[in-house]
């Protein structure tokens, strides 16, 4: 299983940003596809998933209504559109998915497969 991410980079304060994770070695239905973020000095804390079959979306509290997380089902590729970035935002960005259904709070340990971060930087 690969995941592959990419999109990371520089942006400036109240900017935006995409991130992209194509996924391949497996089928996903059934399981959630999504990021993870990890800033220098703290631990990897959830951002987005998506259920990979029904669509259903969950986010993390501090991205609530300033992201988008989708997918391309044809291209087996997740995506994460992020706005109104602060320098909070800093981090590098993994993303992940699980073997099957998660629920409840989302915790590492709940995602099996992990792609290499891409660095998001946002400059104020």
């Amino acid at each position: 299983v690969q995941l592959q991410a990419s999109g990371g980079g520089l942006v400036q304060a109240g900017g935006s940003l995409g991130l992209s994770c194509a996924a391949s070695g497996r089928t996903f239905s059934g399981s959630a596809v999504g990021w993870f973020r990890q800033a220098p000095g703290r631990e990897r804390e959830f951002v987005a998933d998506i259920w990979w079959s029904g669509g259903t979306t969950y986010y993390a509290n501090f991205l609530k209504g300033r992201s988008t997380i989708s997918r391309d089902n044809a291209k087996n590729t997740v995506y994460l559109q992020m706005n109104n970035l602060n320098s909070e935002d800093t981090a590098v960005y993994y993303c992940a998915a699980s073997a099957g259904p998660v629920f409840g709070r989302r915790s590492p340990g709940l995602y099996k497969y992990w792609g290499r971060g891409t660095l998001v930087t946002v400059s104020s």
